[in-house]
C-alpha cells in the first residue's frame, strides 16, 4: 500500500476498516475518488438508476444488519434527491452515512455545475451534517460519521466533500483503533427500583416495545424481562418478531384492549407518536401509569412515573433482575387472550375470501404461505402494506422492513435489494401496492445487472386506496385517486430482463411464486386485487 493517498482513498479505506463492504451509489464525477477508492479497498459498488434508491437501500442495509449503511451520491440533485432517504432514516432512527459531491472551494459562489450549499438542506434531516475542508481530515471525519451515526439514537449523517478536496492528497493512517459506539449512560438504579415496583403493585401491566430495542440489540434482554415479570407485549417497527406469534405472552390483535385497559404501560424504545395516538386516549387509559425505557426522552409526550433514558439493552437486563419473583398477572393475561382469539378469528376469515378479483388479504396470506421461515419481507405501499402488517407475522426480528412512520412511498426496491445483498441466502419478497411500484420500477434494471433476485408481489387494484376509501367515506368524492386498470407492470419487469406474470385468481399465487423463484431472475407477480376491499383502520393517519 503507498504512503499517501488521496481524499477519495482516505474515506474508502476508513469505510473498509470500519467493516463496511458495499457502497450504494450512482455516478457522477464529484464522486469518483470515492468510487474508486472503494473498489481499491475492496468495498462492493451498488450502482442505482436514482440516488432516492440508492440512499434507501443504505437504510435498508442498517435496518437488515443494524450496521451503518453508506451511499454516495453526486452533489446539487444528487444530494436533493437523496434527502427524502435521510429524512426517513432520522425517522426510524436507521444508521446511515450518505456521502455528497460538492462544487470546488476554489470557484464557490461563482456558479459551478450543481453548486449549493447542501448543509442548509440536510441539517434538519440528520443527526449531522458536515463538509470536509481537507484531505489531512478525511480518515478521520469518516470514522467519527459512522460513529455518530451508530450511537445512542442512532440516526443518519452527512458529509460532502468539494471535489477540489476530493483529489487532494495526505498520509495514510495506521489502523490503531477499533470502531467503538456509545450506547448512553448506565441505567440509574435507583429508576429500575422504582419500575420494578410498580411492575410488581401493577394488575393490568403491558409492555410495549419499538424499533429502539432493535437497534439496542436488546431482543435477548426483552424477552426475558417480558417472561420473568409475566407482562404481555405488543409491538410495533423494527420490533416486530421479538417474540414468536404463538408465544403465550405475545398479543397484537389484542392491543386495543391492552392499552386502553392496562393501568401500566412500560414503553421501551417506542415513541409516542400518531401510531399509538401520542399516549391520549381513547388508545391509552386516562389513568393509565407509564413507564420509558430509551436512549433518550425523544417524543416522551405524556407524563410518566419513572422514565430510564441512557443505554436500553443493560435498563432491561438489570430490571428483569430486579423484577423477578413480581405477582403474576395470569386473570389480566388470560382476558388478553380471548381478545387475541376473536381479533384472530376475524382476521381468518378475511384471509379466506376467494374469487376474482383478489382480495388483499387472502393475497398476504398466500405469500405469507409460501415464504420461508427466515424470508424477509418488504413492504412498499398504503392499504395493501397494512394488509401485510397486519396478517403477516415473523418468528424473529429483522425480517419484516417497511417505511415506518415517515411513510415514503418507493423505498421498497432499495431496501430489497439491500436486504438480499446482506442475507443472500434467503428468500426476500417485496409486496408493493401499484402506486408505490411506480416511484422506483427503474431499480428492476439495477437488481437484473447485479444479479440480484428479488420477488416483487404487486397488489394492483388500480387505485391509491389508502386515499380514495377515506376520501370516499368523509368528502363523498374522490379526487386523483385512480391508475390504470389492469397496468402490466409484470410487462415492465420482463422488458427490463427479469421475469413476469400477472394473475388473477387467489389459487394461483403460490404457483407464481414458485416460478418467480424458480427463474432466478428478479420476478414480478401482477396479482389484480379488489379495488372495493378496504383496510379496517381504527387509527387516524395524522
Amino acid at each position: 500500500m503507498a504512503d499517501s493517498g488521496n481524499t477519495g482513498e482516505l474515506i474508502a479505506l476508513a469505510l473498509e476498516r470500519a467493516g463496511v463492504n458495499h457502497l450504494f451509489t450512482l455516478n457522477g464525477a464529484h464522486i469518483w475518488p470515492v468510487l474508486t477508492g472503494a473498489v481499491e479497498h475492496g468495498i462492493r459498488v451498488v450502482d442505482f438508476r436514482h440516488e432516492q434508491s440508492a440512499a434507501f437501500a443504505a437504510e435498508g442495509w442498517a435496518k437488515v444488519t443494524r450496521e451503518c449503511g453508506v451511499a454516495a451520491v453526486t452533489a446539487g440533485p444528487g444530494v436533493t434527491n437523496a434527502a427524502t432517504a435521510l429524512a426517513q432514516a432520522k425517522s426510524n432512527d436507521s444508521p446511515m452515512f450518505v456521502i455528497g459531491g460538492r462544487a470546488p472551494v476554489a470557484r464557490w459562489g461563482m456558479g459551478s455545475l450543481q453548486e449549493m450549499d447542501h448543509l442548509e438542506v440536510v441539517r434538519s434531516l440528520t443527526k449531522h451534517a458536515m463538509t470536509l475542508e481537507s484531505a489531512e481530515d478525511a480518515y478521520a471525519a469518516t470514522a467519527e460519521s459512522l460513529r455518530t451515526a451508530s450511537s445512542r439514537r442512532t440516526g443518519p449523517v452527512f458529509m460532502d466533500v468539494p471535489i477540489d478536496v476530493f483529489f487532494g492528497a495526505a498520509d495514510l493512517p495506521e489502523a490503531t483503533e477499533h470502531l467503538s459506539v456509545d450506547l448512553g449512560p448506565p441505567p440509574d438504579h435507583d429508576l429500575i427500583q422504582r419500575a420494578a415496583r410498580l411492575i410488581r403493585e401493577s394488575e393490568r401491566p403491558v409492555i410495549v416495545a419499538g424499533g429502539g430495542v432493535w437497534w439496542a440489540r436488546a431482543e435477548k434482554e426483552l424477552r426475558e424481562l417480558v417472561e420473568v415479570a409475566n407482562v404481555p407485549l405488543t409491538v410495533n417497527g423494527m420490533a416486530r418478531g421479538m417474540l414468536p406469534p404463538r408465544h403465550p405472552l405475545f398479543f397484537s390483535r389484542a392491543r386495543g384492549t391492552a392499552l386502553r385497559d392496562a393501568d401500566l404501560v412500560v414503553l421501551i424504545g417506542a415513541l409516542l407518536d400518531f401510531r399509538l395516538n401520542f399516549g391520549q386516549p381513547p388508545v391509552f387509559g386516562e389513568d393509565s401509569r407509564l413507564i420509558y425505557i430509551d436512549v433518550d426522552d425523544h417524543r416522551k409526550h405524556r407524563p410518566s412515573e419513572a422514565g430510564i433514558y441512557g443505554d436500553l439493552k443493560a435498563a432491561l437486563r438489570e430490571l428483569a433482575t430486579a423484577v423477578a419473583g413480581a405477582p403474576r398477572s395470569d386473570a389480566w393475561v388470560a382476558r388478553l387472550r380471548e381478545a387475541e382469539a376473536d381479533g384472530r378469528l376475524k382476521d381468518e376469515a378475511m384471509k379466506s375470501i376467494g374469487g376474482s378479483p383478489v382480495h388483499p388479504a387472502r393475497l398476504i396470506a398466500e405469500v405469507d404461505r409460501f415464504a420461508g421461515r427466515d424470508a424477509i419481507i418488504v413492504g412498499d405501499g398504503g392499504d395493501f402494506v397494512s394488509f401485510a402488517g397486519r396478517l403477516i407475522e415473523r418468528d424473529e426480528p429483522g425480517l419484516w422492513i417497511d417505511p415506518g412512520p415517515f411513510g415514503c412511498l418507493g423505498s421498497g426496491p432499495g431496501y430489497a435489494i439491500a436486504a438480499k445483498l446482506a442475507r443472500p441466502d434467503r428468500q426476500v419478497i417485496l409486496l408493493s401496492g401499484d402506486g408505490a411500484f411506480g416511484f422506483a420500477a427503474m431499480e428492476f434494471d439495477t437488481m437484473v445487472r447485479h444479479g440480484i433476485q428479488v420477488v416483487c408481489v404487486v397488489g394492483n387494484n388500480g387505485i391509491w386506496a389508502l386515499e380514495k376509501h377515506p376520501m370516499l367515506s368523509m368528502l363523498g368524492t374522490s379526487i386523483a385517486a385512480d391508475l390504470g386498470t389492469r397496468t402490466r407492470y409484470d410487462k415492465v419487469v420482463e422488458a427490463l430482463g427479469g421475469y413476469g406474470e400477472m394473475i388473477d385468481r387467489p389459487e394461483e399465487i403460490g404457483p407464481a411464486l414458485e416460478r418467480a423463484f424458480a427463474s432466478g431472475l428478479p420476478a414480478c407477480i401482477n396479482v389484480i386485487c379488489d379495488p372495493d376491499a378496504e383496510y379496517p383502520r381504527s387509527s387516524v393517519l395524522m
